[in-house]
């Protein structure tokens, strides 16, 4: 389906080449100062045609508010946005009339539906996160003037090439989590925050694109300041709902949450978060391998993740594969396609990451807001002995 979301709920539509692509949101409060330049910036970092490491396909992707605000402010009813296609070469995909490209979805497409779109990607191409990176904009705006949260990714390795805070040093990235800004991550094109693994990472990707082939990466990604008790027990766990939402970007194939896969090398008494107190009458952790969220549910402390996106699929060297029909032969695919996708991944990684924050919170303030209405909880219903 096409929809993301329970309170705060995401409608995309649109394809790679046809007029016009975007989304609906429902469910955004009234009242939010809310303008098409508070969406334009990460649109902007989304875009192709930024640097020689991305796709040449020149789009400004300008968006327009057609719905939902009125003098500048949201009326609390749905907010259409919509942003046009102009650099469109459909020609450039006649290849594909003939043989599925391998690892795409032109052939899983074609057998969900027994029709496809005849050019690029259709719902499958990169071109549809926009309408996710323009609604995570809105929620965006929403969670940082209403809760101080702050969402920030990162492009953490490429191919084989990674940062020197995933070696192992634990305090390294715990410093890095909770200080890197978006400005740091923007000053170069590969969006890495080391710069010597920078230079490595831009130089394989242009390596890449010389070699008319392409190579993956991973996105890393903090989110500060979200209040502890989010997330839905037991099928909704907020990790649940990220992982939903992260593998549902297009070309991923991995997601972990805090110390994730490395953690399973360590031990309990290694990995378990003892608690400690926070100074204002409550308790912290005072180290965060469970990366925020325990038992499913946000804890006060910064939620991190790291997702893996694959090669993309389109490259312009021959490849031998077979046709629709099943006969042997060699696709040389054309097209302007991404050498490698992490850098313009990461406003949809932190977009899809707003989206998340965004449902949880309206829906665990709905709960707050009606037991508020009650009398107090007695204290032993807490499960909390005095001491």
């Amino acid at each position: 389906m096409s929809t993301f979301g329970t309170a705060f709920r995401v409608t995309t539509y649109g394809e790679s080449h046809c007029k016009s692509v975007g989304c609906i949101i429902d469910g955004v409060p009234p009242g939010l100062a809310l303008s098409e330049a508070d969406i334009q910036t990460q649109l902007t970092r989304r875009r192709p045609g930024q640097s020689k490491l991305t796709t040449p396909r020149d789009e400004k992707d300008r968006v327009t508010i057609q719905s939902g605000c009125e003098f500048g402010h949201t009326l609390g009813t749905p907010i259409c946005l919509t942003v046009q296609n102009q650099d469109q070469r459909p020609h450039d995909y006649s290849e594909t009339d003939l043989y599925p490209r391998p690892s795409h979805a032109d052939w899983t497409y074609l057998q969900k539906y027994g029709v496809k779109a005849s050019s690029g990607g259709g719902r499958s191409s990169a071109r549809e996160t926009i309408g996710r990176v323009a609604a995570g904009a809105v929620a965006e705006k929403y969670l940082a003037e209403a809760h101080g949260i702050e969402i920030v990714a990162f492009v953490s390795s490429v191919g084989a090439i990674g940062m020197d805070a995933f070696d192992g040093d634990d305090a390294a990235l715990q410093a890095l989590l909770g200080r890197i800004t978006r400005a740091e991550v923007d000053a170069t094109p590969v969006r890495c925050p080391d710069a010597a693994a920078s230079e490595r990472m831009q130089a394989e990707i242009l390596a890449c694109s010389e070699a008319k082939n392409s190579t993956g990466g991973t996105v890393t990604c903090v989110v500060r300041n979200v209040p502890a008790g989010l997330g839905e027990p037991c099928f909704d766990k907020l990790e649940a709902r990220l992982a939903h939402a992260m593998l549902s970007i297009p070309a991923t194939k991995g997601f972990e949450v805090g110390s994730g896969f490395r953690g399973t090398q360590l031990r309990g008494s290694e990995h378990n978060d003892a608690f400690v107190r926070d100074g204002r009458g409550g308790l912290r952790t005072a180290s965060n391998h469970s990366g925020g969220i325990q038992g499913g549910i946000s804890n006060g402390e910064h939620i991190y993740f790291r997702v893996a996106f694959k090669p993309p699929a389109t490259i312009s060297q021959d490849q031998r594969t077979a046709t629709y029909a099943g006969e042997d032969g060699t696709l040389a695919a054309r097209g302007r396609h991404d050498p490698c996708v992490v850098p313009r991944a990461v406003p949809i990684v932190e977009a899809m990451a707003a989206l998340v924050v965004m449902d949880a919170l309206l829906v665990q303030n709905g709960r707050s807001a009606t037991r508020a209405l009650l009398k107090p909880v007695p204290a032993e219903l807490k499960g909390i002995k005095p001491i």
